[in-house]
């Protein structure tokens, strides 16, 4: 064998042994980094959770990839600025409900590959029923990356306490625009915000001067709860909050949720 070969190999063989040696260590950071995650039920346990991904009734139609279990998980500094939400809510008989928590990468890229098979529009009628899907990306609804990865964004709502039952959700029933009134859209549990969750409309900006007094005061009562506790709310979606303070500000996490 040539010298410079030798030494290429060599310099190969060294650098594999100094991969393999590390690979526990890093196995071993990404255990911590998942120690950093906790599950908002066993967390503050007076929570309702409503996984919209887990189950087949969201934009989609069908189970996200990397939903394995029906679990809000966030980052303990994230869970801690929620513990303090509900506090507040709890004295006025009002619960948070989350519906997205943190959200695997690869459920990201599920909902990419959904948005470009521009032919898939069951569930348009409910979610999108104004918009064309080939512009779900122009318009914003969908992107290659989501704050939820980052273990710190929720979606959420208030229910009032003794909890309302929830409309089941039934594979093939008939779907209602996301921004009809309360009584003719999906039979939510939570106090009207004007919209249901995940609808790709205006009338689920924030502050759009559209909606009623009643969810413009609903809106306001949630975002000012979460904006006192830390979160900055995403103008675009009333149930959309990131803590402002995250921990991992620039890190996409992909652990499956079980």
């Amino acid at each position: 064998m040539k010298k410079g070969v030798a030494a290429r190999v060599a310099l190969f063989l060294r650098a594999g042994l100094v991969l393999w040696l590390l690979l526990p260590l890093c196995a071993a950071a990404a255990d911590n980094v998942r120690g950093r995650f906790v599950d908002i039920r066993e967390h503050v346990s007076s929570v309702v959770t409503d996984v919209r991904y887990f189950g087949l009734h969201n934009f989609v139609g069908e189970r996200i990839d990397g939903y394995n279990a029906p679990k809000c998980l966030l980052t303990l500094e994230a869970a801690e600025a929620l513990q303090r939400v509900q506090a507040d809510l709890e004295k006025f008989s009002f619960s948070l409900k989350t519906y997205d928590c943190y959200r695997p990468q690869r459920a990201v890229n599920h909902f990419v590959r959904w948005a470009r098979n521009v032919g898939d529009t069951r569930t348009k009628k409910e979610f999108y029923p104004t918009v064309d899907k080939n512009r779900l990306f122009k318009d914003g609804y969908i992107a290659e990356r989501s704050g939820h990865s980052r273990g710190s964004t929720v979606d959420l709502t208030i229910v009032p306490v003794p909890v309302p039952e929830e409309e089941s959700y039934r594979p093939g029933q008939e779907l209602f625009a996301c921004f009809l009134p309360s009584i003719k859209r999906f039979g939510d549990n939570s106090i009207d915000m004007g919209t249901g969750f995940d609808c790709f409309h205006t009338l689920a900006h924030t502050a759009n001067k559209d909606v009623g007094p009643d969810q413009r005061a609903n809106r306001l009562l949630l975002k000012t709860l979460m904006e006192k506790h830390g979160f900055v709310n995403y103008d675009l979606e009333w149930w959309h909050f990131t803590l402002k303070n995250e921990p991992f500000p620039d890190t996409y996490f992909d652990f499956v949720i079980e």
